[in-house]
């Protein structure tokens, strides 16, 4: 990022700031799919995010877009997990493909849907990011995470998906350190009950507990 293009996107230039939150926009996409673990979803809940991001680059202060970005993408997928309401399942709805395919078990969420092959580039994460690319998005592993309550999801993925240090990940939950090392506590001890090791990260398996 430079200050000119930072400059000219506050001051309403649309193509310098599609210029400055292209690099993001792939990461983004992916963690809004872990945490909704619908990838259709994602794509409506980052889409309000990027616009939420344009109207308010005015008032960006400069230090890291990334977690500025990351801050209003977060909220905008709480806040959808907060009106789950709006996707109760349709009645009469048949098993999902990936449970008959045993990709994912009958236990998980029925909106959960793979990303399209097609655009797993996409999605890879930024270049701190602690686990494989894959396997972060693996259906397996985002089916664990949909059983952590919302907030307790979003430090586990910021924490150790996405490596974000605990006072940067509290900066974008908008709490304390203490509450996110907290969460992710209880985040780790939570993924694993019911869940079968392969279904885990290779990176995740045998983590110390030490935040």
């Amino acid at each position: 990022m430079t200050d000119a293009i930072l400059t000219r996107a506050q001051a309403g230039d649309g193509e310098a700031f599609r210029e400055l939150v292209g690099p993001y926009r792939g990461e983004l996409l992916a963690h809004c799919y872990r945490t909704l673990g619908s990838f259709h979803d994602a794509e409506d809940v980052l889409q309000e995010a990027l616009l939420a991001a344009w109207r308010g680059i005015g008032q960006f202060d400069g230090r890291s877009l990334r977690a500025w970005l990351y801050r209003i993408t977060t909220n905008r997928c709480l806040n959808y997990l907060r009106g789950e309401s709006r996707r109760p399942r349709p009645a009469g709805l048949p098993g999902h493909d990936a449970v008959r395919t045993g990709r994912v078990r009958s236990d998980d969420p029925w909106w959960l849907e793979p990303i399209p092959d097609l655009l797993l580039d996409e999605v890879t994460p930024g270049p701190e990011a602690r686990y494989d690319a894959r396997e972060s998005i693996a259906l397996s592993f985002v089916a664990g995470l949909q059983h952590l309550p919302p907030q307790q999801r979003a430090a586990l993925v910021l924490r150790d998906v996405l490596g974000f240090p605990a006072a940067e990940a509290a900066e974008i939950l908008d709490t304390t350190a203490a509450a996110v090392n907290s969460a992710l506590i209880r985040a780790r001890a939570g993924l694993r009950p019911g869940r079968d090791l392969h279904d885990v990260p290779r990176s995740f398996r045998g983590r110390a507990r030490a935040l």
